[in-house]
């Protein structure tokens, strides 16, 4: 991964074989990031999401492999307990114009992915909703 920070945006360039979420961390932990919007298009060859079934608090997860562009990338940086937290969603295409997406479990890069954060003043932390069952924003 290669980026720069420009202001109040950081433009990253992740590549083959990394993983998303993993170089998001390492990325919003070396710039001290703590809240942020997220948005990304590339190529991804594995990658895994998931839909959260509200009766019963539990998400259900597909995976995939094979050649898929990413068509949406987006998302929120925050915290859980001071520490770093995404809530990121994904939607990729495979070749014959099918898309899948769902809340982003994992992706790996197959060629490459352009990401553009959006830094924000502040920091809103993450607190687990019993009654959703979701770690939800709070702003107490």
């Amino acid at each position: 991964m290669e980026y720069r920070r420009m202001g109040d945006h950081i433009v990253a360039r992740l590549d083959k074989g990394e993983e998303i979420i993993q170089q998001l961390r390492l990325l919003c932990q070396a710039e001290g990031v703590q809240l942020a919007a997220v948005r990304a298009l590339g190529a991804v060859g594995d990658f895994t999401v998931g839909v959260f079934k509200t009766a019963e608090k539990k998400y259900y997860s597909n995976s995939f492999r094979g050649d898929y562009e990413i068509v949406s990338l987006t998302g929120t940086v925050t915290t859980q307990q001071g520490n770093f937290y995404a809530h990121l969603h994904m939607s990729a295409g495979d070749a014959a114009g099918r898309v899948f997406g769902g809340h982003l479990n994992s992706a790996v890069v197959s060629a490459t992915c352009e990401m553009v954060l959006t830094l924000l003043p502040g920091r809103v932390e993450r607190v687990f909703n019993d009654g959703v069952g979701l770690n939800l924003m709070s702003f107490e």
